[in-house]
């Protein structure tokens, strides 16, 4: 029993603190008194006559203390914490709050530290008094909510829930609607986690449940939905004997009046759909599933509400909440392979992002139908959302069996004259494309035009669910187009004459549909747009006059999409004078601070690498501004390593700059000489920073700038190579935990092995060790393993002896690697190098003498330096074997193979 009493001045201080309504954690350094938790413990359960609002404000900070500071409260002060909220954790008017302290304490301390609690709470479940049962039950709710994973482990030869869940199921038939929810929401945690007592207790934990779905309660209803939610994904088998009523029941939830009830309700139907294992479950409740979900589509009066903009609003200016915030992603330098397909990067060369990285989000696929219907469906996840994601599934899933089903419902939907259900079967139409697209392509002829006429429909609801649908099929529309002129002129044409058309739109949410669906047929389409150049870019001009702040941002991207597929078509003075005022008119009214700097550096990249040197007579003020905007990031850099006061400055500017730096470089080539020679401070002097930040996508973007410069202004790095060397060498790391880093490092290697020649001798031994750790591992991301590979070929190319010497290591997966790559500049300098280590090293290829052959053969259009080396190899090897070993190597080879070498080279 604690014999700590409070002193009547620092009671009297601390409760004048309270009754003002201030945080004294906030006020003073309070937390250098020992005892002040003590205080507040006191006030919260020993004065019954002080008023319960400074009681309950006593409480609230000492739950906020201990959740900060557990660690550094002395033990005697959290001793006589607990013993006094063990005491009153039934009072009337702060029970509440007492509960919230002791569930801090034991999510803080640890179950195990505090089983006391456990014991007495759960020993309070059977008092006689409702205030106390319910004051202790939402603490243990609280406790399982916080810490779930250390109460489902045994403590001193016990397992607490093995008593927690039978008491806890022995609730979910108590008269309280309160303690029956708290019941089935504590026992609930439990099933992600698989727990072994609730396992034990599961017959029991279902038959009480079922019990529960009829609760005269909606809030229960609500728990009962969302456990069963939970058993379906984590334990599904439990449910399999109960699916007929079970499925029955969900489908009744998921029609509730109550939107979150139905809400919770098809979430059941979007888990089902998205398990593999319970397909075959599924099935025999397609068709009442599927009309369900229908009208789940539906706008609820709730939804038009909060949806609101049923008028022109493209003149009403954004508010601030309105805009995401933008990340921006760092440059990676990539390579075209043969198959675009077979590259989960991308396969763009330089100015595509690090997606597919182990650093980055690997996940972002899963979510792309939630993005589409985040940016198509402002505000939070609701029953349309989700009744049209689950849709989405199962078409994916099922394929024909779900079109088969949908398609007289979406007749009928399509058909009807009330505007909300034809919204509803556009967005079902739109949900069902990526699944049932074959099944859906005999219609298309007749929806596609349908589509087209509601992209003029007065509810910009409509039309803008009509844009986004259409951007679903933007796949098909191309490839039936590409079939036939009348196919184009039915389809394409005006797909995209009637986007460009809604671009224009004097509703913001139209205008957003039609941005997002137009770069969706941008990437599909690519050049099959350039006849249609002008009028994109005169529509895509005027929005820039006619967009507030969220769709501007869009616009940025859908203008950088058109640039990256049409390439330098766009290079060409009438496109150019329709498509750079508006772009450096923002670019000249954005101040240097401004996030929306971000997309609209990235769109200008994209510009820059289209146009190349067309892009000469807009470089000279983006480059230095660039160059300003890296210089005055390190400068506030400095500035807050100096004073710990200060702000560190939001990197991304620097990022970005830097990659609109790579991107002009590119552009400009040997031309961009005089901007790197006469802009200050000089962008190298800038990257011998920039490759030391300790922000992986600064160093990212700065080694695709160096080899940049490498390719186009060697010279004016020439200098400065020796000291950037080693930074290289470190970067190419075989454990690296930013491999996108690595990546660029490495390219920038190779790129500087090529035009220093011999001058990168001494770097060559220590990058090769590091070189040839990344080449053998198969685990090593695609486009890293392709720059890997360039770069031994690079260097064998300047140094093919001290390169040579070790092709038997990793000519395999070298050639694995870069045979499938499209012939370019830097597949041809790999394989010319490969060339010299085999002259150097013939022995060094022989085990892998066929796959070389492979290689060569797959190589159809190899500069005439190349093919002379090829065929030199190739007679070499003839020459070097013996009669037999050569024709028993000639009959080895496939007929694909061996054709075309004999073609080529007379062998």
């Amino acid at each position: 029993m604690s014999t700590w009493r409070p002193t009547d001045e620092g009671l009297s201080d601390l409760l004048q603190l309270l009754r003002e309504a201030l945080n004294p954690t906030d006020s003073e350094n309070v937390q250098e008194i020992p005892d002040y938790n003590s205080y507040l413990a006191y006030i919260l359960t020993q004065m019954p006559q002080e008023d319960q609002y400074v009681r309950s404000v006593a409480g609230l900070t000492l739950k906020n203390n201990i959740r900060a500071h557990f660690p550094t409260i002395p033990s005697p002060v959290i001793e006589y914490v607990k013993e006094c909220c063990l005491q009153h954790i039934g009072d009337e008017s702060v029970g509440k709050a007492v509960g919230i302290v002791i569930a801090s304490i034991v999510e803080r301390g640890q179950v195990h530290n505090w089983l006391q609690a456990l014991q007495v709470l759960m020993q309070k479940l059977d008092d006689s008094n409702t205030t106390v049962v319910e004051n202790a039950f939402t603490t243990l709710h609280k406790i399982c909510e916080d810490c779930s994973r250390d109460l489902d482990t045994t403590v001193g030869g016990v397992q607490p829930l093995e008593f927690m869940i039978p008491k806890f199921i022995t609730f979910f038939n108590h008269p309280s609607e309160k303690l029956r929810l708290n019941a089935i929401s504590s026992t609930s945690q439990f099933i992600t986690l698989r727990s072994t007592p609730l396992m034990n207790a599961m017959n029991d934990f279902l038959s009480s449940l079922f019990n529960r779905a009829t609760d005269e309660s909606l809030e229960v209803r609500k728990a009962v939905c969302q456990a069963l939610v939970s058993l379906l994904e984590m334990c599904p088998t439990v449910l399999f004997p109960h699916m007929p009523n079970l499925a029955e029941y969900m489908l009744f939830c998921t029609q509730s009046d109550d939107a979150d009830l139905a809400l919770e309700a098809c979430e059941f139907w979007l888990v089902f759909a998205e398990q593999d294992d319970l397909r075959e479950h599924l099935k025999p409740y397609l068709p009442k599933v599927v009309p369900v979900l229908l009208r789940g589509m539906v706008y609820s009066e709730m939804d038009l509400l909060t949806l609101g903009g049923d008028e022109d609003d493209a003149h009403l200016a954004d508010s601030e909440q309105d805009i995401k915030p933008r990340f921006h992603k760092a440059n990676l330098v990539e390579i075209e392979r043969a198959d675009k397909n077979d590259l989960e990067e991308g396969g763009k060369k330089k100015e595509s992002s690090g997606a597919g990285f182990e650093d980055e989000d690997d996940d972002e696929d899963d979510d792309d139908f939630d993005d589409d219907l985040d940016d198509e469906f402002y505000g939070e996840w609701n029953l349309r959302k989700c009744s049209a994601a689950t849709l989405d599934v199962l078409c994916t899933s099922y394929e024909g069996e779900v079109i088969q089903l949908l398609m007289p419902l979406l007749k009928t939907e399509l058909e009807n004259p009330n505007w909300l259900h034809r919204e509803c079967g556009i967005l079902a139409l739109g949900a069902a494309a990526e699944g049932g697209v074959q099944e859906i392509a005999p219609h298309l002829p007749e929806l596609v035009p349908y589509l087209f006429n509601n992209l003029s429909d007065p509810k910009p609801l409509v039309r803008s669910i009509t844009c986004w649908t259409l951007g679903r099929y933007a796949a098909w529309v191309v490839q039936t187009a590409q079939q036939s002129p009348d196919a184009r002129k039915h389809f394409l044409e005006p797909l995209v004459q009637k986007l460009l058309e809604r671009i224009l739109d004097n509703n913001k949410r139209v205008q957003e549909a039609a941005c997002s669906s137009f770069s969706l047929l941008e990437e599909e389409a690519t050049t099959e747009l350039v006849p249609y150049l002008q009028p994109i870019l005169v529509t895509l001009s005027a929005a820039f006059d006619k967009y507030q702040h969220r769709n501007l941002l869009l616009l940025y991207d859908t203008v950088g999409t058109l640039a990256d597929v049409v390439g330098s078509a766009l290079n060409a003075p009438q496109y150019i004078e329709v498509i750079m005022p508006p772009l450096i008119k923002k670019w000249q009214e954005i101040p240097d601070e401004s996030t929306d700097l971000f997309p609209l550096l990235e769109c200008l990249s994209s510009i820059t690498t289209a146009l190349g040197t067309g892009f000469k007579q807009f470089a000279q003020p983006v480059y230095v501004r660039c160059v300003t905007l890296v210089t005055k990031t390190l400068e506030e850099c400095q500035l807050a390593a100096n004073d710990p006061a200060r702000d560190l400055p939001d990197k991304d500017f620097m990022i970005v700059a830097l990659d609109l730096l790579s991107g002009i470089i590119q552009a400009l080539n040997t031309e961009a000489e005089p901007l790197v020679a006469g802009t200050t401070p000089s962008v190298v002097q800038l990257l011998s920073i920039c490759i030391q930040d300790e922000v992986a996508e600064v160093r990212q973007s700065a080694y695709a700038v160096l080899g940049d410069l490498a390719i186009s202004c060697f010279d004016q790095i020439r200098g400065v190579v020796p000291q950037f060397m080693p930074h290289i060498v470190s970067q190419i790391d075989p454990q690296a935990e930013h491999v996108s880093v690595c990546n660029n490092a490495t390219w920038s290697a190779g790129e500087i092995a090529i035009k220093w020649g011999a001058g990168i001798e001494p770097y060559v031994e220590p990058m090769l060790q590091r070189l040839f750790q990344l080449i053998v591992n198969p685990q090593v991301q695609r486009t890293l393993l392709e720059n890997v590979a360039i770069t031994i070929g690079r260097l064998g190319l300047v140094n093919a002896s001290l390169v040579g010497q070790h092709l038997q290591l990793f000519i395999n997966p070298w050639l694995v690697t870069l045979a499938p790559i499209r012939p370019n500049e830097e597949k041809a300098s790999a394989f010319s190098g490969l060339c010299e280590m085999i002259k150097a090293n013939p022995e060094g290829a022989v085990s892998e003498f066929l796959l070389f052959c492979q290689a060569v053969a797959g190589y159809a259009e190899a500069p005439a330096s190349l093919h002379k080396s090829f065929g030199d190899i190739l007679n070499g090897y003839k020459n070097m074997f013996a009669g037999d070993q050569w024709e028993q190597a000639l009959q080895n080879m496939p007929p694909e193979v061996k054709t075309p070498l004999h073609e080529r080279y007379g062998i």
